[in-house]
């Protein structure tokens, strides 16, 4: 059976979504377009650094003594606990990744007043 991928990816489509909200946003609290032009550019830096970090692989070196059954509900295991912990970490990664953007807005701002 062929896998069917989406296009754009999930992905894709919600930080396309993200962008569109953060700069309606922006624009509703007065912020002029090269604010909003640097809001867009910082996320999108800042997100496709999240993206190639965030990829990682590891083994596991299972007993040769494994009955079938056995080995099947530790490979489970192990996949339910990755993803759990991929949540997790993307879900810090999105908060921290937030505050930075935020925290280079102000700077932005700051730098341009003075």
């Amino acid at each position: 059976m062929a896998e069917i991928v989406q296009f754009p990816t999930r992905q894709r489509q919600a930080f396309d979504f993200l962008e569109r909200e953060l700069a309606a946003l922006l624009q509703s609290k007065g912020a002029d377009e090269a604010l909003i032009e640097f809001a867009t550019t910082t996320l999108t830096e800042v997100y496709d650094e999240l993206v190639r970090n965030s990829d990682c692989q590891f083994e596991v070196r299972l007993p040769q003594n494994l009955s079938e059954p056995e080995a099947l509900q530790l490979r489970e295991d192990i996949t339910a606990g990755i993803e759990k912990l991929r949540r997790e970490h993307h879900d810090l990664t999105l908060k921290l990744a937030a505050r930075l953007v935020l925290t280079e807005l102000r700077l932005f701002q700051h730098e341009r007043t003075d």
